[in-house]
């Protein structure tokens, strides 16, 4: 008697990916004659965690800084398209549209609490200062919202903290004011400026994981301005491998970091200890000043498999593989 025939399984269908949020087109900017950022694109979908990562000098930062309308006309020239939802165009927005547009809608946590906070007002008045300017909430009102905020930052004792002056606090709990303070209106995109780079080792994850678990429990997007590529495999969705100003690689973490294929992006992981590793392979070499920079791919004066045509032409922002990236030699390391 023969086996009745089955019918193969069909092929899980890929899942979509999320709704566009933020896409970033061509975002060029110059100070001076100096072109810091070449034509970055990227894409940062609702609900996703995006790093930006790269040596510093790199352009993460100059990148959150654009996109938070804080780069005036006289620091430098900015180009390019910016689309955040139902805005087609952030570069086309006036001053007073930016106002309602920061701490409502984006937010910033930045590199130095201790310098972004203002040491000349408690805490508490910072907090509620935010809330009662955007969201017109009255003062018994928003002292309770700003100690509920402290509270869900993990922030003891809240009600007290609200008196302390930002001096008073360690470097992990100014942090996490900043943090209260960036989500306290439930921004739809956090911008994360090395949030951890000025803290101990032994706080840095729980910073991490503090605005992971606040963004997601309030479905925004985030994005991560970090030099670290462990803490990026470990907190991130996306990534995008910048290098002087331009895009090496991007697309899903694991897909990027499990086989990178910009020579790039595999420098920057030999650079990583990791079980099993014998020994790091440190670049040679800097990267140029940005009056000396190739006219093709800024990577060209120091990519192991660079060709003349690297250096000449500019490669563009392709797909390959399951991820973007600009290389005319990809491919696994020799």
């Amino acid at each position: 008697m023969t086996a009745p025939m089955t019918r193969p399984m069909p092929a899980p269908m890929p899942e979509p990916e999320p709704a566009a949020l933020l896409e970033v087109s061509g975002l060029s900017l110059w100070r001076g004659s100096r072109k810091i950022l070449d034509e970055v694109s990227l894409r940062l979908g609702r609900g996703e965690t995006l790093a930006l990562v790269g040596e510093s000098g790199a352009g993460k930062s100059t990148i959150a800084v654009a996109l938070m309308g804080l780069m005036s006309a006289r620091e430098a020239r900015v180009e390019g398209r910016l689309r955040f939802d139902d805005l087609p165009d952030l570069l086309a927005l006036r001053e007073r549209d930016w106002a309602g547009l920061r701490g409502r809608r984006m937010s910033m946590v930045f590199q130095d609490a201790g310098a972004a906070l203002n040491p000349c007002y408690t805490v508490g008045s910072q907090l509620v200062s935010v809330l009662r300017r955007k969201l017109g909430l009255g003062r018994a009102e928003a002292r309770t919202r700003a100690v509920a905020l402290l509270e869900g930052v993990g922030i003891n004792d809240a009600a007290a903290r609200l008196s302390a002056y930002p001096h008073q606090l360690s470097g992990g709990m100014q942090q996490r004011v900043m943090v209260a303070i960036a989500l306290a209106c439930n921004p739809e995109l956090l911008l994360a400026d090395e949030p951890t780079s000025a803290l101990d080792v032994t706080i840095q994850a729980q910073i991490i994981r503090l605005i992971l678990d606040q963004t997601r429990a309030r479905g925004a997007s985030c994005i991560f301005v970090l030099h670290d590529l462990a803490l990026a495999s470990q907190s991130c969705d996306r990534i995008v491998v910048l290098y002087a100003g331009q895009v090496m690689e991007a697309g899903a973490t694991r897909t990027v970091l499990e086989r990178p294929l910009h020579p790039y992006t595999q420098a920057l992981k030999s650079c990583v200890v990791e079980i099993g590793t014998d020994e790091l392979a440190p670049l040679d070499g800097g990267v140029p000043a940005y009056d000396r920079m190739p006219a093709g791919c800024r990577f060209a004066t120091r990519c192991p498999r660079a060709a003349p045509r690297c250096a000449a032409e500019r490669p563009p922002l392709a797909t390959l593989d399951g991820r973007e990236i600009a290389c005319w030699n990809p491919g696994d390391p020799a």
